[in-house]
């Protein structure tokens, strides 16, 4: 009797390890689809964290910094645009493909503004709703811009640079 009850057992065990084995099956690509879909509003807002720092950083130089040509600008920008990974999901085209355009406003008495855009490639189970992510170019790569501008002087300060010199 107890022999019978022992191969009863090996059985019970047998069945529950195909049992996981199933679940395993469903459960694995479910979970990896998950972490795919976490993946890239990561990416997105990582790369658009990089870019408003860098148009914050480089309008805040545009106030402060001597008249310096727009190539020193672009440099400044594109160095700081490094560190957006040259992986399509995070940044699309390579490292020259970024468009930054600068104004600077002499009516206003310095007010600069820095827009930078560039474009990401959604991963391919979210291609299909890529428009959800905003304007989609041809490719399917999704556009992402950013603006930053500051007054280079407040409006309420009187005077100018000399004046002020002078008081002192």
């Amino acid at each position: 009797m107890p022999r019978g009850r022992w191969t009863s057992l090996c059985t019970e065990v047998r069945d529950c390890s195909a049992q996981a084995t199933v679940e395993a099956a469903f459960l694995l690509p479910t979970f990896l689809l998950l972490l795919l879909l976490a993946l890239q509003p990561v990416c997105l807002l990582y790369t658009r964290a990089v870019m408003e720092s860098t148009a914050a950083e480089t309008a805040r130089l545009m106030v402060t910094a001597s008249s310096e040509g727009e190539d020193a600008y672009r440099a400044f920008a594109l160095r700081r645009l490094a560190a957006v990974p040259d992986v399509s999901i995070f940044h699309a085209g390579g490292s020259q493909s970024w468009d930054i355009s600068f104004s600077r406003a002499t009516d206003t008495g310095g007010a600069v503004s820095v827009s930078i855009e560039g474009y990401v490639r959604p991963l391919p189970v979210l291609g299909a709703f890529a428009k959800s992510f905003g304007d989609v170019n041809a490719r399917g790569d999704v556009r992402m811009s950013v603006e930053a501008s500051y007054e280079g002087r407040p409006t309420w300060l009187e005077g100018d640079y000399v004046s002020w010199v002078e008081a002192w």
